[in-house]
């Protein structure tokens, strides 16, 4: 028998899915909040594909909250991505580029500033602290820490492949057979 809220549903988001059921984002995981899923649910934007073993009642109407939606219109994900802090960290595998450590990420300008380096992203790596430092204002080869890849301008879908690889604290049943379809099965 499903449990009926006497309270508000927190912390019972859905897994939204592009209208090819795959996630609009893994990192971060695309979740909507339930009164987002509702709302969406009542104006037919959505598809349920999945539930939770729980009902939320208004004085007219009684419904399982879905777990698992998707989008009825496909959504486009070929736009390239924003140019931030957390995008370069996901794009360096939040790791540093100069001695892998996962500890006190910053960014560092590959050419600095003060050589004519752009803030752009063929110039800025993630970096912890110490390998920053240590760098300084020098170049690379100057300070004999050459980066362990090169930056580049990632693609959406590249940045969406490398979040894959961190998945998020909370994992609902449900969302499995949605999030990881393309990964080798075991023999």
């Amino acid at each position: 028998m499903p449990e009926v809220l006497t309270s508000p549903p927190n912390g019972r988001p859905a897994l939204v899915l592009n209208a090819d059921f795959r996630p609009l984002s893994y990192y971060p995981l695309s979740l909507w909040p339930w009164q987002d899923v509702v709302k969406a649910v009542f104006l037919d934007r959505v598809d349920i594909i999945a539930e939770y073993d729980t009902v939320v009642r208004s004085p007219s109407f009684e419904m399982r909250l879905p777990s698992v939606i998707a989008l009825r219109e496909f959504v486009r994900q070929d736009r390239s991505p924003a140019f931030t802090r957390f995008n370069v960290f996901l794009r360096d595998g939040f790791q540093c580029v100069y001695c892998g450590a996962h500890e006190e990420l910053t960014f560092d300008h590959v050419v600095p500033r003060s050589r004519g380096g752009r803030t752009s992203w063929t110039n800025i790596v993630a970096a912890c602290s110490p390998c920053n430092l240590k760098k300084g204002g020098r170049m690379p080869t100057d300070a004999g820490m050459v980066p362990h890849r090169k930056p580049v301008r990632p693609t959406n879908y590249q940045l969406q492949e490398i979040g894959r690889r961190f998945p998020p604290n909370h994992l609902h049943e449900t969302w499995m057979d949605y999030l990881y379809w393309d990964v080798e099965l075991e023999a």
